[in-house]
């Protein structure tokens, strides 16, 4: 049976099992580079797991990519300046375009592919007018809403098309 990681990565920490590639070991507080449908990532490594039914690893979305090196954090301290630098930019955009959500943070995917940009909201209308005016400035964006109670997790088969549960097309790839 596969093996795989439990590893926690975000600013605002999401968990995933991540498969492990056969003869490889990771322990506890192991950073590593990750590939999330969001891009490359760094992650720390919780515990390692095995499966409890077959799994097609080809259709997760999720992989360890390597170990990371001294480069990597160097690289992830430096787009956490430019995070921190762009959140005023990105406050005044939210109050240009009237959206009903506040900015709480915001994060640079490791290869700079997307920005995560986190919001006290609800998922709607306005989770997803972000998304769309982001889009228009050219930058690749996922809208993650947080709540009261953390993260919100897409469901599956919500159905509800807003931003987060995969209908507004912010988070394809």
């Amino acid at each position: 049976m596969p093996e795989f990681c439990l590893i926690r990565y975000g600013l605002i920490p999401e968990v995933a099992r991540f498969p492990v590639l056969e003869g490889r070991s990771l322990s506890w507080g192991d950073r590593v580079v990750i590939r999330t449908p969001r891009g490359l990532e760094l992650g720390m490594a919780l515990e390692q797991v095995r499966a409890t039914k077959e799994t097609d690893l080809s259709e997760s979305g999720f992989e360890i990519d390597r170990l990371a090196t001294e480069a990597d954090e160097k690289d992830a301290t430096r787009l956490r300046a430019e995070a921190q630098v762009a959140f005023d930019e990105w406050l005044t955009r939210i109050a240009e375009w009237q959206l009903d959500l506040e900015l709480i943070d915001l994060e640079w995917t490791l290869d700079r592919q997307k920005l995560i940009l986190y919001v006290l909201t609800g998922r709607g209308p306005d989770s997803t007018k972000l998304a769309l005016f982001a889009a228009t400035q050219g930058v690749a964006v996922d809208v993650l809403p947080v709540t009261a109670e953390g993260l919100m997790v897409p469901q599956a088969a919500s159905g509800g098309g807003g931003c987060g549960s995969g209908g507004c097309g912010c988070h394809d790839e």
